[in-house]
């Protein structure tokens, strides 16, 4: 928000008083050590259930994922949720294309070894598994259409104007960080996985040239046999420092 020398507001936003539930500690503390247990239980999985899922829960993630801060409130991300079994076959089909040259030509060597240890390949049949696949964009700019006047005998004239965004990088990243949250606590399952390189998916999606690419969420529920490698966090020492 700016300000004019005499303290006057000139947003353009109109400000209401802020809606805001205080909590008593007690509830605070056990909100919070519920929310830390779950998201403790999270795993990144890659054996996945066919079993529908409820696209309710779909939506209010998303919706939640929406409501998260943003440079200038400017919102820079789209969420495509793919659930046609074609189009998820096609994207399978590119994305494991990629993928092995990736594997067998692109990634160096310590990359390679730093993914040893998990397990991952080139495979990825989970995409068709499935029922959603949610694919985050990231808008790099936004596009306003420009009015036109009478262009009979003058040069045409661009018919869109580029919006320019800030902290986008950032602004999505948070956005997905709500997203993956609100899925975990709905008790889905859900794979971070960015192919490389994933820029064919604007096209296969139908999206614009301002939106790129950022991150590929297969959710769904595990399969009944799905193992995960034992893996541990850094403790809160590790992480935090207090000054």
């Amino acid at each position: 928000m700016s300000e004019t020398t005499s303290g006057e507001s000139t947003s353009i936003y109109p400000f209401a008083p802020l809606q805001f539930e205080r909590l008593e500690p007690e509830e605070a503390l056990r909100r919070s050590r519920a929310f830390l247990e779950s998201m403790r239980g999270r795993r990144s999985i890659r054996a996945f259930s066919p079993e529908p899922v409820p696209f309710e829960l779909i939506e209010n993630a998303i919706a939640t994922a929406a409501t998260a801060p943003s440079g200038a409130n400017q919102q820079p991300w789209r969420f495509v949720v793919v659930r046609d079994p074609e189009l998820k076959r096609r994207m399978r089909e590119i994305v494991e294309q990629e993928e092995r040259e990736s594997y067998e030509h692109r990634f160096p060597p310590e990359w390679l070894s730093a993914l040893t240890p998990l397990g991952t390949d080139w495979h990825k049949e989970f995409i068709e598994i499935v029922p959603y696949v949610i694919v985050a964009f990231k808008e790099d700019y936004g596009l306003k259409p420009v009015e036109q006047e009478d262009q009979t005998e003058t040069p045409a004239k661009p018919t869109e104007k580029h919006i320019k965004h800030y902290y986008v990088t950032e602004s999505v990243g948070i956005a997905v960080g709500f997203l993956i949250a609100s899925l975990q606590q709905t008790g889905l399952a859900v794979l971070t996985h960015t192919p490389s390189p994933m820029g064919f998916l604007r096209e296969l999606l139908g999206r614009p040239r301002n939106e790129k690419p950022f991150v590929v969420l297969p959710v769904g529920y595990p399969a009944p046999d799905c193992r995960v490698p034992v893996l541990s966090k850094k403790s809160l020492d590790e992480v935090m420092i207090v000054k």
